[in-house]
């Protein structure tokens, strides 16, 4: 029977504090939510012999990238730490090869279960702190270099470190709550729209059936008919970014466009993405090419650079523009899920087990998002975090230095209480 210590101290500068205190209160979110019983009940045990449970494994994965520490190498750190093994319950930590074993030796089922467990997590969070009735799903791909020889990595798109080896994941997502809700793991010479589908598919197995209203807002990379039709099979309203083809193009000029404001002026027109494609609604958006316009990143033709959406909401041509500009919130989440959940790093030599560790990073990335928003009001006003986020509680992981302090938690190992998660 493991233990949960019920008296905390929060201190600064005391001999022998972990700088991991903070990891406490996120091993209190985990054992309010009875996660460990939650993987036990969702992931079925491989191996015949064992030290450490299914579930003290896969937390054991998640800890590191939850903590900043982006290889499974710097889990290292996390052995000799004895206060942190007693905050989380662990009787010790693994050492980094029994976690690569442990990769190593999942069978393929093991990346399926953790995608069915992921799901389960999105359904059970989605709904919370109130019950919604609408999902906005962002897609988008995003670049992942490697410096080795990892299965699967190939030269392909790669802005930053052209010629380089790379993979390119898609993502999916949700608007509102910042969820990740899918990933889909890709070479990095796939096709534009490669593996769309089958991330499409997978994120619609994973909406509550409860939710009447889906939207999907997507780049030019997935705006062939293929994928265009799965969003309209759904059905799902959608806009995306209209792939400028020649059609397109010869159209562009005889628009009869508005004036929207100051600098754009906006029109819609009819247009087909390929010969048997039918006709759907595109909302295109002009303004003149100014000299600030050194390298325009947008299409131009004549004088005018071009935005244009392929679109089936039920919105004006301004409100689906601005709809779509909602987008850009996914940005700066990419970037928190590559620097700070370690995507970067994840790369492992076996294409099949990088997937399984990203399912890990999915889990906590989502554990993340919800704490400690979903802490009981009463743990959370005896915790004192009320205002606090879920990086300035695990912020000793950034803020730490030999020469500067760092708060950090540690117990009173004479009194604890049973943890049931």
């Amino acid at each position: 029977m493991m233990y949960l210590p019920r008296n905390i101290t929060i201190a600064c500068n005391h001999g022998g504090l972990t700088h991991y205190g903070g990891i406490f209160f996120f091993q209190e979110f985990l054992r309010v939510l009875q996660f460990r019983r939650f993987l036990a009940q969702q992931l079925r045990e491989f191996r015949p012999h064992h030290d450490y449970s299914l579930s003290q494994m896969v937390l054991a994965l998640i800890y590191p990238i939850v903590l900043g520490l982006e290889r499974l190498e710097s889990a290292s750190f996390l052995r000799p730490d004895e206060t942190f093994q007693y905050l989380t319950g662990l009787p010790s930590y693994p050492d980094p090869q029994s976690l690569r074993r442990f990769l190593l030796q999942a069978p393929p089922e093991f990346r399926a279960q953790l995608h069915r467990f992921n799901n389960r997590l999105l359904q059970r969070f989605i709904h919370l702190p109130e019950h919604r009735s609408r999902l906005i799903l962002d897609l988008d791909s995003t670049v992942v270099t490697v410096f080795g020889h990892q299965e699967g990595a190939a030269v392909g798109y790669n802005p930053r470190y052209r010629g380089k080896r790379s993979y390119d994941p898609l993502l999916c997502l949700e608007a509102n709550s910042s969820f990740l809700w899918d990933t889909e793991l890709r070479t990095g010479d796939a096709g534009t729209w490669a593996g769309s589908r089958e991330l499409l598919a997978s994120c619609f197995l994973s909406i509550p059936s409860d939710i009447r209203e889906l939207r999907v807002r997507a780049d030019a990379g997935f705006g062939y008919g293929p994928v265009l039709e799965m969003l309209e099979e759904r059905p799902a309203q959608y806009a995306v970014v209209a792939r400028m083809t020649a059609p397109l193009k010869r159209a562009l000029g005889a628009l009869r466009y508005e004036r929207l404001n100051p600098r754009w002026e906006i029109a819609e027109c009819e247009h087909r993405t390929s010969e048997r494609a039918p006709a759907r609604r595109c909302v295109v958006a002009r303004r003149p090419i100014e000299e600030a316009d050194a390298e325009p990143t947008l299409f131009t033709l004549a004088r005018y650079l071009y935005r244009a959406w392929i679109t089936s909401l039920d919105l004006t041509p301004a409100g689906v523009w601005h709809f779509y500009d909602g987008r850009a919130g996914m940005e700066p989440r990419i970037r928190e899920l590559r620097e700070d959940f370690a995507l970067r790093k994840i790369p492992h030599p076996c294409l099949c087990r990088q997937r399984a560790l990203l399912g890990s990073g999915a889990s906590g990335l989502q554990l993340g998002d919800r704490f400690p928003a979903d802490l009981p009001a009463g743990r959370m006003a005896r915790s004192n975090l009320e205002q606090t986020t879920p990086q300035a509680v695990l912020a000793a992981r950034r803020t730490y230095s030999p020469a500067e302090p760092a708060y950090v938690a540690f117990s009173q190992l004479s009194d604890s209480s049973k943890m049931d998660g």
